[in-house]
């Protein structure tokens, strides 16, 4: 069986880090995206295309407002869900291997994801920090941490 390689983007407020996650996703061979929560859509937001410059209609996308619902379908499929966000039970991304289909979650610029999303993802994974800022755009962090997991599928 192929693995899939998803990515949820929940909550992202801004059109032009959503349309440089498709760029991303369309060079990372990502299979789909989920738009949860108040993420725009290409569809709704003409921005997202300044930024993505055609992949947002290259890389299939469906806009789901509960994210729960994309949870539960691809937990049926046995995709396992990694959450990128900064918490005590974060894991090394140095560490992570893909054992089988992932989906990659991102959340708000600002506040990142809750404690109620966290709570059912499979893993919390972190991007090792060298300067003294701890966090990165989320755009920025999406393609790290897509790449990485990328190369284990």
């Amino acid at each position: 069986m192929d693995k899939k390689f998803y990515a949820i983007i929940h909550n992202v407020r801004s059109a032009y880090n959503v349309g440089s996650m498709f760029r991303t996703a369309d060079a990372l061979g990502i299979d789909k995206i989920f738009l949860t929560g108040y993420s725009p859509s290409p569809d709704q937001h003409k921005q997202i295309a300044k930024t993505a410059l055609g992949a947002e209609k290259m890389v299939e996308w469906e806009k789901c407002w509960h994210i729960h619902q994309v949870f539960n379908k691809l937990k049926k499929q046995k995709v396992k869900i990694y959450a990128v966000e900064l918490d005590s039970r974060s894991e090394s991304l140095n560490d992570v291997k893909a054992d089988n289909s992932v989906a990659l979650l991102v959340g708000n610029e600002v506040r990142g994801l809750s404690l109620t999303v966290l709570e059912q993802v499979d893993k919390i994974i972190e991007i090792p920090m060298h300067g003294k800022k701890e966090s990165l755009n989320v755009s920025v962090a999406f393609g790290i941490a897509g790449y990485v997991i990328s190369k284990s599928l």
